[in-house]
């Protein structure tokens, strides 16, 4: 009697049954969730990837925009007095005997008189916007990682970019204009960065890898578009607000339509909007994602798989979750990922060094500004269908090793080329080969890199590697000056050496992302038993 009193039941099973045991939610990871129930690559994530990768236009354009805004301008003679016509620079003519053409408002360096003993105040302007770069690549990593998302973080570098973009036309000075583009640097330099982790977290294993190495197509025809834009725009004041647009046309037009990363809402704890995006990913792709069915962690899934059947185990509930926060500091206690970290950080920057170096190098070939860099943008397409082909044939760490040998081999013989007659032009094959396989390699590391860390604390590695490439951007154009076979003896040497220090990471073909620490350690501790 005192058993129904309490609310038991006396013809209640002492042991529970077997359809109570079973009918708790499984638990699966995202990766197994893609794969099973929802679709790797579907329409809803092709949907999103393009929208999403059109963030990489605009880091494109407003990284490149210097080439036009701080270039030097033809000059003619206004008087035959004092203005020779054998003189090959301003520098050698009288004050009033010439004058620019188009005026001085066509660019910077007619505007603020950045010739003869101020031109290195050209180069100041380019490193300190890489410098920007390099300190909102490490800001905007950890920003994303952390309580404001991937999606919250590209939306303010996006309106940081048309804000400081239009802000920059207004420039009165010099030391105003270098102070808008160090805040244009600042938000440029996270804005890739979120759109590759944003783009790519939402895509199953098997097309992650070639969807992340179509991200730098964009880049390219951000650059490409931006020769169109200042063709049409001859003013550095009109095109650096003309450059802006596009910034705030992806606000307003693009960035309503894209979703957060349901893996960023995994590790917050946030399981309930994870599984809504899962549900509207599986819808779209036309597939049945079954009610039984729960996200959970990595860790969470292996602990639970020791204890399938356990009777202790409770009933999920999702909003309790607690959220799994990460920083760098994860990243450098860890062992593992403390070596990764070096490793990622050295590669990129001689990565960077080379890129920017031989994108430099390629640009001054004395013909039409605007057809060079089109052309140089749409020649760098070719290395990355190339990469992203082999990238699941090959794997990531040969494909990497090998581009940065083949890059370095044809820069070492470019070092060894005359600066003359047939031996300059065999040099600039040299040099464009030698872009080609870096800029391969340049698009390769976003995959490995992402690859090689868990969700909790992606963004934050990545954004450490991206300040890593930065500061080799800075460095790109000191070497440059060096003139003749050294540039490319450098850009031989930081080719080599960083193929060597990529045979000391692991390959991660087939491998899951991870979401924890715990979680990637487990997993590589036995990596030798899941890998052939």
């Amino acid at each position: 009697m005192s058993n129904l009193l309490d609310g038991g039941d006396l013809r209640s099973p002492l042991i529970p049954s077997a359809v109570d045991e079973y009918s708790k939610p499984k638990k699966v990871t995202m990766d197994q969730m893609f794969e099973k129930y929802c679709g790797e690559f579907g329409w809803w994530q092709l949907r999103h990837f393009l929208l999403t990768s059109m963030a990489w236009a605009l880091e494109g354009i407003h990284t490149m925009v210097m080439i036009f805004s701080d270039r030097e301008p033809g000059w003619r003679c206004t008087t035959s007095r004092g203005c020779g016509s054998t003189a090959k620079s301003v520098c050698e003519l009288e004050p009033g005997s010439w004058e620019w053409f188009g005026g001085i408002g066509n660019s910077t360096v007619s505007e603020f008189g950045l010739i003869c003993g101020q031109k290195y105040r050209v180069g100041l302007v380019q490193a300190l916007f890489f410098a920007g770069c390099m300190i909102g690549a490490g800001v905007f990593g950890h920003l994303s990682d952390s309580k404001l998302g991937r999606k919250g973080s590209l939306t303010i570098v996006c309106i940081l970019n048309a804000i400081f973009g239009c802000l920059t036309a207004f420039s009165s000075d010099y030391w105003t204009y270098t102070l808008f583009r160090f805040l244009s640097g600042f938000s440029t330099g996270g804005t890739g960065l979120c759109a590759f982790v944003l783009a790519t977290e939402p895509i199953g294993q098997c097309w992650r890898g070639v969807a992340g190495m179509s991200t730098f197509y964009f880049f390219s025809t951000g650059i490409a578009s931006l020769s169109a834009i200042a063709y049409f725009f001859q003013s550095w004041r009109s095109l650096y607000i003309a450059s802006s647009v596009p910034a705030l046309l992806f606000v307003i037009l693009i960035l309503p339509f894209l979703h957060e990363s349901p893996r960023w809402f995994l590790v917050r704890g946030k399981v309930d909007e994870a599984m809504k995006i899962m549900h509207k990913i599986a819808i779209s792709n036309g597939k049945h994602l079954p009610d039984g069915v729960i996200l959970a962690v990595d860790s969470e899934v292996n602990n639970d798989d020791d204890a399938l059947h356990s009777q202790s185990e409770s009933k999920l509930e999702p909003d309790t979750n607690e959220a799994l926060n990460g920083s760098l500091l994860d990243v450098l206690r860890s062992p593992l990922t403390r070596f990764r970290l070096f490793l990622a950080v050295i590669i990129n920057f001689f990565v960077s060094v080379v890129y920017y170096g031989l994108s430099l190098n390629a640009v001054n070939l004395g013909t039409n500004l605007y057809v060079n860099v089109a052309l140089n943008a749409m020649a760098e397409m070719p290395a990355y269908f190339l990469t992203a082909l082999l990238l699941d044939k090959l794997g990531r760490k040969p494909l990497a090793i090998w581009t940065m040998w083949f890059s370095g081999a044809f820069c070492l013989a470019g070092s060894l080329m005359k600066g003359y007659g047939a031996w300059k032009i065999i040099r600039m094959v040299c040099g464009v080969i030698g872009i080609f396989f870096m800029a391969g390699t340049y698009n390769l590391l976003y995959v490995y890199s992402m690859e090689l860390f868990p969700t909790v604390v992606r963004n934050a590695a990545l954004g450490c590697a991206t300040q890593a490439s930065q500061m080799g951007a800075i460095l790109a154009p000191l070497v440059v000056v060096l003139g003749g076979g050294v540039p490319f003896a450098v850009f031989a040497a930081c080719g080599i050496a960083g193929g060597l220090l990529v045979i000391y990471l692991p390959e991660t073909l087939n491998r899951p992302l991870y979401d924890t620490m715990a979680g990637m350690e487990e997993a590589e501790a036995e990596k030798p038993c899941i890998l052939a």
